[in-house]
């Protein structure tokens, strides 16, 4: 008997909210198609302006002694782009293993990410993943507030839900490279600030142009 007073009252308080209209019907994501892209535009023109005017990721990796001859020494072995790590194990049995352990007492440890040969002169592959990137963050963002909220929601309240999940999808992964490869806390603590910064144009976005 509790349990469906307990049921009633929840049903009332949904049919009831200024968010989810009578019947309980939320938002086609398909309709959202305006933020959508709006925010992506936002996000994408909004890092370019971050990248550009403060500066403030320029200092986001160290210059190695003796630059040149270090380039000189890798050079040779024609290394393909991708991640490299050294020493590398690749399962527990090496990591028991003397050799293993030898290696990383005489070091250094390190993770390598080696770029293509025109990663610098030519960016269009990454401006396009990115801006791609936004998109998919501004559906996810969409997609749970067009479960949570109905037609004619306030402003405020699709900000708040849209922007929560746009900060997590982020920012909220980025601290994990110094929680296991000891990258240096302030360059995700920099991204993640930027991760603040895109939800604010998601969510402005959708608060503007959500039906």
């Amino acid at each position: 008997m509790r349990s469906r007073r307990s049921r009633q009252s929840t049903l009332a308080w949904i049919r009831d909210s200024p968010s989810v209209p009578a019947g309980g019907y939320t938002v086609s994501i398909l309709s959202l198609w305006a933020p959508i892209l709006l925010a992506a535009v936002l996000v994408f023109v909004g890092s370019s302006v971050i990248h550009i005017v403060p500066k403030y990721h320029a200092n986001g990796f160290q210059k190695v002694p003796d630059e040149d001859g270090v380039m000189d020494a890798l050079r040779p072995f024609g290394l393909t782009p991708g991640d490299y790590l050294f020493p590398f194990a690749g399962g527990t049995e090496v990591m028991r293993s003397e050799a293993f352990l030898a290696k990383v007492e005489k070091g250094p440890i390190a993770t390598v990410t080696v770029f293509p040969a025109d990663a610098w002169s030519n960016m269009t592959g990454q401006l396009i993943q990115w801006f791609v990137y936004g998109v998919i963050v501004s559906v996810i963002a969409a997609y749970l507030g067009s479960r949570m909220l109905g037609p004619g929601a306030d402003y405020l309240r699709v900000f708040r839900i849209t922007g929560t999940v746009a900060f997590c999808c982020y920012a909220m992964s980025l601290p994990q490279r110094s929680l296991w490869f000891q990258q240096n806390w302030v360059t995700p603590a920099r991204s993640m600030f930027d991760g603040l910064f895109y939800p604010l144009l998601t969510a402005g976005a959708f608060g503007w142009l959500s039906p």
